[in-house]
């Protein structure tokens, strides 16, 4: 009896436990099994492991082949093990040198074998090469995912496109250079400075564009009323260009949440920060993740970004609801029977949605035929404790022939200028509290977001005024000092909390608001 044994990694959920591969060789009647909880397309590899060493001029070794992938207890998929059984099978029967048996044992191996022994690519190496490059282990990928395993191991990636070429590089005959894609950092540093849309083609909505600055400083969520053509989608597709560019590790975690999804990473995305706007008819599976195999949804797919949610009202009632706990904690769990997965999703909320059915409300141009009943309905598709959750809500009025003119003559600011604004702003915020405003807990309010005796009592009558909720009243304060952080005051004024007030517009129905900024250009 041969055996021998070869490293590679599954996947579970933004986990990559290593896995060995174990394959006995011993005599008897021909049979080939696989066991430790293979998926069926792991059971399926017999017959493609079976044609690639024969096509590639090995001998299939007659007998019994039992191949155990553990630990036992861990469910595997995926082609990713194809490679390491063939491999397992030529070290056990002898047909690869056997001293090359010890240095495989420092390397772990990748790839869905072709008929004739090709290596094709496989999803969700990214995670896997992190993990080999925090031990210090080399892998052996298909080319055609050298440039994702590159992006966070270039030094221990080594790139094959055969088995004949894996089998030389093991005995040393023909060694595989290491950083197979290294000519593709071009294209990652190329794409963390692809050029976004700009915030000054937007003509007018003057107050929107600085709920949007507000947003993008300190990392709060936004819900924007108007009618369409208004603006509300061209503001929030501008987003993720005021953002801070990502850390390093901010893009690993944003690119290991797509590797494992099912549209797979698009490298030419890789250190962007994510813009996700689903269609109102996503499920709630779709959106907070789900599936036979607990895969992400958007709300983690827009990790570190954006998710836009356009029609907001549209969208199912039990579906909206699902986001109430990812917009609380930035993280979701995905239970399912067999498996339960947890995915972050620290994600900047944008809704859009029309003030009425028809969405002409509030337009002097339009005939809106809406009867209050359906307008209550329609706006009661999104729950109170949902709007509670938005940090604000902005109504957008129709542009007029006076709004074009006005930003012909006078532009508004650009993205690359409210950029700088607003990096300045979360550098104060990491600085003082390590965090975003946003992201403060209830018990870091009253120390962060400190007041004047004025302010405490101009908060204390909007509360009263307008019946504010203790997650709103904080909402407010975490509002308030992003706005002070951007005037770079220390403590929270109350021009500051009078225009934190001014942009959550569902707060002031049926009763009167403090104060607020018009909707015009700044002087």
């Amino acid at each position: 009896m041969a055996v021998a044994t070869v490293a590679c990694r599954a996947q579970q959920g933004l986990h990559a436990p290593l896995v060995q591969v174990e394959v006995s060789l011993a005599s008897g009647l021909p049979a080939f099994s696989i066991v430790g909880l293979p998926a069926t397309v792991i059971k399926e590899s017999k017959e493609r492991v079976r044609a690639a060493l024969i096509n590639s001029g090995f001998n299939f070794p007659a007998g019994r082949i039992t191949v155990s992938l553990a630990p036992a207890e861990l469910p595997k998929e995926g082609g990713r093990f194809d490679l390491p059984i063939a491999l397992g099978i030529l070290l056990a029967s002898g047909q690869v040198h056997a001293r090359t048996a010890a240095r495989a044992s420092s390397h772990e191996f990748y790839g869905e074998l072709g008929l004739t022994g090709e290596l094709k690519p496989v999803r969700g190496l990214l995670l896997a090469a992190a993990r080999a490059r925090g031990e210090n282990r080399e892998l052996i990928v298909p080319r055609g995912n050298a440039a994702e395993a590159c992006a966070v191991a270039p030094d221990q990636v080594r790139a094959a496109a055969h088995l004949l070429e894996v089998c030389a590089h093991l005995s040393g005959a023909a060694p595989l250079p290491p950083g197979g894609a290294r000519a593709n950092a071009a294209v990652f540093q190329a794409s963390t400075a692809a050029p976004g849309l700009d915030l000054a083609d937007v003509r007018g909505q003057w107050l929107a564009k600085r709920a949007l600055i507000v947003a993008a400083a300190g990392g709060h969520s936004l819900l924007f009323i108007g009618p369409p053509g208004s603006g509300k989608s061209m503001l929030a597709q501008r987003l993720p260009g005021l953002l801070p560019p990502l850390t390093e590790e901010e893009a690993l975690e944003v690119a290991a949440i797509a590797a494992v999804s099912a549209g797979g990473l698009a490298l030419e995305h890789y250190g962007r920060r994510p813009f996700r706007a689903p269609h109102h008819s996503s499920s709630m599976a779709a959106l907070v993740g789900g599936g036979a195999r607990a895969r992400p949804g958007e709300v983690s797919l827009a990790h570190h970004g954006v998710l836009f949610l356009d029609e907001l009202p549209e969208f199912a009632r039990p579906a909206l609801e699902a986001l109430r706990e990812p917009l609380e904690r930035g993280s979701v769990a995905v239970s399912r029977a067999a498996l339960q997965n947890h995915y972050p999703a620290a994600f900047q909320l944008i809704g859009a949605m029309n003030p009425c059915p028809c969405g002409r409300l509030g337009d002097p141009a339009a005939d809106c035929r809406c009867t209050p009943a359906q307008v209550r309905g329609y706006r009661g598709r999104i729950s109170g404790p949902l709007l509670d959750r938005l940090d604000m809500q902005v109504e957008f009025s129709p542009l007029t022939a006076r709004d074009f003119a006005a930003s012909e003559s006078m532009p508004g600011e650009t993205t690359a200028a409210a950029a700088t604004r607003i990096v300045r702003a979360r550098r104060l915020q990491l600085v003082r509290q390590g965090t975003c405003n946003a992201r403060l807990s209830d018990a870091d309010v009253p120390r962060w977001c400190r007041t004047d005796t004025a302010t405490q009592q101009l908060l204390a009558e909007a509360m009263r005024r307008f019946g504010l909720s203790g997650r709103a009243r904080q909402r407010v304060l975490k509002l308030a000092r992003t706005i002070a952080d951007l005037a770079a005051a220390p403590t929270i004024g109350a021009g500051h909390l009078t225009e934190a007030l001014s942009l959550r517009c569902l707060d002031r129905r049926g009763a009167t608001a403090p104060a607020a900024p018009c909707d015009r250009p700044p002087a």
